[in-house]
């Protein structure tokens, strides 16, 4: 396990049962995790957008007298200077690259453990069908995974429409044979996915689920979650981190299909007959 400043913080909550208002101050402080130790209950407050008492009741949940105590304990166990550099000499479109590259920093960290990422490569290998979800601001997420995973695995089905239709393609998924359901979650996280991953569990699913935080909505509905934060720095979030990480998924599950390079193979093959890629 990675001994980074964010995987202590991720340690710290775990076990908790927080409210979604104290997730998205633990979420704010794994995504700041140099910086936690040195902010005041104000700084902490603004930064995850919620008021001052709820940094003070988030400390009281997790067995604090309140958050100065909270903070010494985290600059006890996590010593360390503020990130170095003055954001203010970047503009802002700078300073949204430069928070999504600290964000594949904290995924770099994670993945210090690969055994998590492993475990969800075999069982996405092992399922067939692999119902892959994704909704809204998720679905070119799923949409991107599925599309390569369906070059090596012999049966995707890509579920990025929400409606009516969402739980009978679930329950198709689980009578052809699933056994697995991964799913990207990203905010804001839509009631429906919650329902589904829900749904989906309750029909024999396991979960397999790239979410945003550990902290995200969709967290007690799935089995194995792996989070990768998104950037928050323009008007639409960015999710570099995620991308990257369904794609060290992809290549987790390629190790789980022994015949996943003959499917390439053929793949290209076909594809050079027909003429399909300008070179």
């Amino acid at each position: 396990m990675s001994d980074s400043p964010a995987a202590r913080l991720q340690a710290l909550f775990e076990g908790h049962r927080l409210t979604p208002t104290q997730r998205r101050i633990a979420h704010s402080m794994v995504r700041r995790a140099a910086d936690v130790p040195f902010l005041s209950s104000v700084e902490l407050a603004d930064l995850a957008g919620v008021s001052q008492p709820s940094v003070t009741r988030f400390a009281v949940a997790l067995g604090f007298d309140g958050y100065p105590a909270l903070r010494k304990h985290l600059r006890e166990v996590a010593p360390a200077e503020p990130a170095a550099g003055d954001e203010s000499a970047y503009n802002e479109y700078q300073q949204a690259v430069l928070g999504e590259i600290e964000n594949l920093r904290h995924l770099a960290d994670l993945l210090a453990d690969p055994e998590p990422v492993e475990r969800a490569g075999r069982l996405l290998a092992s399922s067939r069908p692999l119902p892959v979800l994704g909704l809204r601001a998720a679905s070119s997420q799923a949409r991107g995974f599925a599309y390569f995973a369906a070059k090596v695995h012999p049966d995707v089905r890509l579920l990025d429409e929400g409606g009516t239709m969402l739980t009978d393609r679930i329950d198709a998924a689980v009578r052809a044979g699933a056994t697995v359901l991964l799913c990207f979650a990203l905010p804001r996280h839509p009631r429906e996915v919650v329902d589904a991953l829900a749904y989906a569990r309750d029909a024999g699913l396991t979960v397999v689920t790239v979410a945003d935080s550990a902290f995200a909505p969709v967290a007690k509905h799935s089995d194995l979650l792996i989070p990768a934060a998104v950037g928050t720095g323009l008007a639409f979030d960015t999710a570099c981190a995620p991308m990257l990480l369904g794609r060290v998924l992809l290549e987790a599950m390629c190790d789980g299909l022994p015949d996943a390079q003959a499917r390439l193979e053929r793949f290209d093959a076909a594809a050079a007959a027909r003429g399909l890629f300008v070179e």
